[in-house]
């Protein structure tokens, strides 16, 4: 499985043959991505409706290059691009599991409920949570948010220890300034490896291959 951040919660997945398989998750305000660079893409997954996760202008590039998209989101995600005239659903699909993961109460920080969220599994090998650290079940790589308004570095640990994939992939970090990131990385890989957990330090667009 090859893995490439283009900031912020921003994934794209590549799976070999056989399964032959590519997806980005939450392609929104802060993805660094350039569509013209993208050979392949199968799936979009957004895992709800903030423009940091989600922007329909970015959807509408997408499709317009691979026609046979399959995006999948949270219903209120899933109107709003039905009124623009895209298809997406809210239904789980091969290779796409669900799991209970709710946005974070974000109140009083921002005056507003938070947004309905989905949590996925993909390919029974990658877990993507979305804004949620509320969470209790992973697959062996972890997509964990590091760092947010609704949560903290902290929360962050405590959760990937108990959980204890093999792997943690750090998201949800475009607030960090690039001496923050590091200095936070170095400090995250150093705790995850105490406990037998490989933290992989993501560089924006530098792809890693892990194999499963």
């Amino acid at each position: 499985m090859k893995i490439t951040k283009f900031e912020h919660s921003c994934l794209l997945v590549e799976m070999p043959a056989p399964v032959n398989r590519t997806a980005l998750f939450d392609p929104g305000e802060y993805s660094t991505y350039q569509v013209e660079a993208l050979e392949f893409l199968d799936d979009v997954i957004i895992t709800h409706g903030h423009a940091d996760h989600f922007v329909i202008d970015n959807i509408k590039a997408l499709v317009a290059k691979f026609p046979q998209l399959r995006i999948t989101a949270p219903p209120e995600v899933v109107n709003q691009l039905k009124d623009q005239g895209i298809a997406a659903s809210s239904e789980e699909s091969d290779g796409l599991v669900f799991f209970d993961s709710p946005h974070e109460i974000i109140r009083p920080f921002y005056p507003y409920d938070p947004p309905g969220e989905i949590g996925v599994h993909y390919l029974d090998a990658l877990t993507h949570p979305g804004d949620s650290h509320s969470f209790t079940e992973t697959k062996a790589i972890l997509a964990l948010p590091v760092q947010a308004p609704w949560g903290s570095p902290n929360n962050a640990v405590k959760l990937g220890l108990e959980l204890k994939p093999k792997y943690i992939l750090p998201i949800h970090d475009w607030h960090w300034r690039q001496e923050a990131k590091r200095g936070n990385y170095a400090q995250l890989e150093q705790v995850f490896k105490e406990q037998g957990i490989t933290f992989l330090p993501l560089q924006n667009g530098v792809p890693v291959v892990i194999d499963l």
